[in-house]
């Protein structure tokens, strides 16, 4: 899978169609770097770009970005509701697919000194004089090489009005660039960091009611002395004319830490406590997928309802926040993995059935039984899914419907997670035929290149084991779901028993001959033992749910 880097610079333009576009532009035309959202506010007078891209794609895509940006943004003439510093205001580089967070970091000096010395411009373009001056950008975040500079509102106190004065203090010289102030440019500040969720809730109320919500909600609180409720978020109220609402904004730092769905929640509280209306809320830009499924699952426990399926988890999510107030929300524009992934992604679950088969039949040696038995394992689940469902919420079994609810999930879950290891094991086999592939010329060559060859056949025992320990987990539902299940559907369920014991004789096979040439005798002997234990418990069980069957006639 292929290196991805999410950039997300914000400009400070929301109001001209013209620069927007030319800025996204920029992007687009930018090889290798695949725009994926732009949002502009007219009120805040700014633009969230959103794009993914390699390392090195996403830095020149940025820097393309703002060289075009630099001929059409005048800060001297800007305001707009939102702090800002410069015409690009900030430019954060998040860690995506197959690549961390150091990666990031280097992609922010990088941008950060080519940045510095691109816009190197004459002075009589913007101030009096002939000398030549660069653009001063400020390092944050992750990336940071001051701790008082780790925190983007710290960088950005006094805005864009303040920089004169900053620049002339040693404190805030520059990470790249000269301590000059440009006016028409300002300063940029960019960095590495977590996925940020730019999360507003509407009010009806003024944009001091919205503040006080923010003030009360906020990591910083309103002063030290009386920090606010929510960890790792930063707030302030404005007012959007376009919309005449105002809302609380906020910047979700980290939505592990402090859900989607709390945010919502306090600012609820707050504006129930003053009596003004929340009138849904608004994601700027995208939104990764598990921060809306965190959300989806505790709607459903606290509010004890039944949903399994992704699709209807994300729509609960839009209806109880009210993510379409200010304009449609369509989950595969706005949720990021939805967003980058396709059937051009080089996954094997992303083939269609036909390729996949045609995949395992060619003259390869992955994908093999490993990534068949995985396969046929998430089809075993997927029918027991299939058996609850076409028994849950019928009239005729209504008596059963807690039992479903309680039956179908596992099914659901182990699906899921059975597909992930169709790629799983294919992966695993390549680390070893990687390992074949090493030098051998000298002695450390050799060892090397038996440890890498070790780790890899290790590796390749691991997937198939797990494999085995997740059908295990299903049996009892199983046999519970064969003797409750819709009768209609009990071929459906011998269908899966037999299913889920296939894969795991797949998964006894491929456990036993990756180990014969592992030399920890130890670890084979523990592998082998429990693969032949999970083997057994896999027959009797299929046998157990077969006989049920049987008896229900």
């Amino acid at each position: 899978m292929s290196q991805l880097v999410e950039c997300v610079p914000n400009f400070s333009e929301g109001r001209n169609q013209q620069v927007i576009d030319a800025i996204s532009t920029a992007i687009s035309e930018t090889p290798g770097c695949s725009l994926l959202d732009v949002d502009p506010g007219s009120s805040t007078n700014r633009t969230v770009y959103t794009f993914v891209g390699s390392p090195d794609a996403v830095v020149q895509g940025a820097l393309n970005a703002a060289r075009r940006a630099f001929s059409l943004i005048d800060m001297s003439k800007h305001s707009g509701e939102h702090p800002r510093t410069g015409a690009l205001d900030v430019c954060p580089f998040i860690p995506v697919q197959d690549v961390s967070m150091d990666d990031c970091v280097r992609c922010a000096n990088e941008f950060g000194q080519k940045l510095a010395e691109m816009l190197h411009v004459p002075v009589s373009v913007v101030i009096s004089g002939s000398k030549s001056v660069w653009s001063s950008v400020y390092l944050y975040g992750l990336a940071a090489l001051r701790e008082s500079r780790r925190s983007l509102p710290a960088v950005r106190a006094g805005e864009y009005e303040a920089l004169p004065d900053k620049l002339r203090q040693a404190d805030w010289s520059p990470d790249f660039g000269p301590a000059q102030f440009v006016p028409s440019w300002g300063a940029t500040v960019t960095g590495a960091r977590k996925f940020l969720i730019a999360y507003n809730v509407n009010l009806i109320s003024t944009k001091e009611q919205a503040h006080r919500i923010a003030l009360n909600i906020r990591e910083q609180g309103r002063s030290k002395d009386q920090p606010g409720r929510l960890q790792q978020v930063q707030a302030m109220g404005w007012y959007l004319d376009e919309s005449n609402i105002a809302q609380v904004s906020t910047n979700i730092l980290d939505h592990e830490l402090t859900p989607l769905h709390r945010v919502y929640q306090e600012v609820c509280r707050d504006a129930k406590e003053l009596k003004l209306p929340v009138v849904g809320s608004q994601i700027v830009g995208l939104i990764p997928l598990k921060a809306v499924l965190d959300a989806a699952d505790d709607f459903i426990t606290t509010e004890k309802l039944f949903i399994v399926e992704e699709e209807h988890k994300v729509r609960l999510v839009i209806s109880k926040l009210g993510l379409d107030s200010l304009g449609p929300f369509n989950p595969k524009e706005r949720i990021i993995e939805y967003m980058v992934s396709s059937g051009e992604d080089g996954r094997l679950v992303s083939l269609s059935l036909q390729q996949f088969v045609r995949s395992v039949g060619a003259r390869t040696a992955a994908p093999g039984g490993g990534s068949v038995s995985a396969a046929v394992a998430a089809l075993g689940a997927a029918l027991g899914a299939m058996v609850g469902q076409m028994t849950y919420g019928k009239r005729q079994f209504e008596n059963l419907d807690s039992v479903m609810r309680r039956l179908i999930p596992p099914f659901h879950e182990a699906m899921n997670e059975l597909l992930l290891m169709v790629d799983a094991d294919s992966t695993a086999f390549n680390s070893y035929m990687a390992a074949l592939k090493m030098p051998k010329s000298t002695a450390e060559d050799v060892r090397k290149r038996e440890t890498a060859m070790q780790d890899g056949l290790k590796r390749a025992v691991g997937v198939p084991l797990a494999l085995a320990e997740r059908v295990s987990v299903l049996w009892p539902s199983l046999k519970e779901m064969v003797v409750h299940g819709n009768i209609a559907c009990k071929s459906d369920a011998q269908v899966a028993a037999k299913a889920l014991e296939t894969a795991v004789f797949g998964a006894y096979y491929n456990v036993t001959i990756n180990l014969k040439d592992i030399t920890d005798e130890d670890f084979k002997m523990a592998m082998l033992k429990r693969a032949a234990a999970l083997l057994q418990e896999a027959k009797e069980s299929a046998a157990a749910v077969l006989l049920a069957a049987d008896d229900r006639k």
